[in-house]
């Protein structure tokens, strides 16, 4: 996330954030001690904060609806939280209760705290933060925004010298994955706030390259597209089936404390519809033990990129765009000119090997889940319930022609497999995620 604060004609900073994410990057580490930071916040603390990056991450995702342009949606919460807490930090007034509501902060004791220290908990090996504060020559900041940035963001002023310093950084910060961060810089511009947010996750069961085949995906009950289907014939998954809401739901872990989520509604429901009623804690506390079973999830490349200033807007932050108060930041009125949100992310077969501990009963029905229509996911924490990315997939795959061969009536097509109880599962696949 990256905030740009220029100085127009009218003697007025102006603020652009852009945001990317992008898939197998290293984005840096914090170097403070967890646990001599947070020591003494509760588990429960925890999960409320990473409820509330939760809403405001669905609040996003019902507001950005896949069209035909970009059928495909993904962001990341944490990161979005991260940026508008560190704006925050400045606000003043309204403007901070503003961006506290729309923070879902404004009823938590130490959000800011809590927060920094769920940024610090969830760095490990697959999970990436980094953040900094260029600064142009003569421009001052506020001591004390300066000092709560670098406390709990670990974002310090480095003087701004040109655009290409600035994307030197963030593709060292990336492994040379980002290298164009930013395009161009406004022509006045004053300082920039930069978060970005990786994740790689290696699954706890791998997926053979060898079983990956052409398979169908249906975009509705008329249409269908060929996808690369990634197989595992005998999957170690949670899952269940919300008969009161027609979803399916799906845990696919990753090695160390995080999951792939999938909530795929029935033909009956829309992907808005599920997302107004997600609930990620909910949904962890209703998850069975794992069962083995076939399953299929398609191998799939998202590349995402959204003005989030309409989406915010509905969201109680119009007044961020006209005439907000962020006095703390530094001397002169401030204005957000500008939200976008660049993201991609890559599901494939990589991943950890199979568990040795896996053992397989066969039975002459074996369960199916696979994820072969439009569906919602999400990448999570699996101790605070942060979501660290959010989507919908409707199309996994843009670019097929509609040829008669991958148009093809859902009703007569879509294979529905009895589990060997008396539940019906629709096949839903699983996936490997880089960002």
């Amino acid at each position: 996330m990256c905030f740009i604060f220029d100085n127009n004609v009218q003697n007025v900073h102006s603020i652009s954030i852009r945001t990317k994410l992008i898939s197998k990057c290293l984005c840096g580490h914090l170097q403070v001690s967890f646990w001599e930071k947070c020591e003494g916040i509760s588990l429960e603390t925890q999960r409320a904060v990473g409820g509330a990056v939760a809403k405001l991450g669905l609040k996003l995702l019902e507001d950005l609806q896949p069209g035909p342009e970009q059928p495909n949606v993904v962001l990341s919460p944490l990161s979005v939280s991260l940026a508008l807490a560190q704006l925050a930090l400045g606000a003043v007034n309204e403007t901070e209760k503003h961006l506290l509501s729309a923070l879902h902060a404004s009823l938590l004791p130490d959000y800011y705290k809590t927060l920094s220290c769920l940024q610090e908990q969830l760095i490990t090996k697959a999970i990436k933060v980094a953040s900094r504060i260029y600064l142009k020559p003569g421009i001052v900041l506020k001591k004390e925004f300066v000092e709560r940035s670098l406390q709990l963001f670990k974002s310090s002023p480095t003087p701004l010298t040109s655009l290409e310093e600035v994307n030197q950084w963030v593709g060292e910060a990336t492994s040379g994955h980002m290298n164009n961060f930013l395009s161009s810089l406004p022509p006045n511009v004053l300082l920039m706030l930069i978060n970005a947010v990786h994740f790689k996750g290696e699954w706890k069961s791998r997926f053979d390259s060898r079983h990956t085949t052409k398979d169908l995906f249906y975009i509705n009950k008329q249409t269908a597209v060929k996808v690369d289907m990634m197989t595992g014939s005998k999957y170690p998954l949670s899952m269940f089936v919300d008969g009161d809401k027609d979803t399916q739901v799906a845990r696919f872990p990753f090695q160390g404390n995080t999951s792939f989520l999938v909530v795929m509604p029935m033909p009956s429901q829309n992907l808005s519809q599920a997302a107004a009623n997600l609930n990620i804690t909910d949904l962890y506390e209703r998850l069975p033990s794992e069962t083995t079973m076939l399953v299929k999830l398609p191998k799939i490349k998202l590349e995402y990129k959204q003005d989030l200033q309409s989406a915010l807007s509905n969201m109680g932050l119009a007044s961020l765009f006209s005439g907000p108060d962020l006095s703390g930041i530094a001397g002169g009125p401030l204005v957000v000119s500008g939200v976008q949100h660049a993201s991609s992310m890559e599901l494939n077969e990589e991943g950890a090997e199979a568990s040795a501990a896996t053992s397989v009963i066969l039975v002459r029905t074996v369960p199916i889940f696979a994820v072969n229509m439009p569906f919602i996911f999400a990448i999570v924490d699996d101790v605070s319930h942060t979501p660290l990315f959010l989507g919908m997939v409707t199309n996994p795959n843009p670019g097929a022609t509609d040829d008669p061969d991958i148009i093809t009536p859902l009703s007569r097509s879509l294979n529905l497999v009895p589990t060997t109880s008396t539940n019906v599962l629709l096949k839903t696949d699983a996936k490997h995620c880089e960002n």
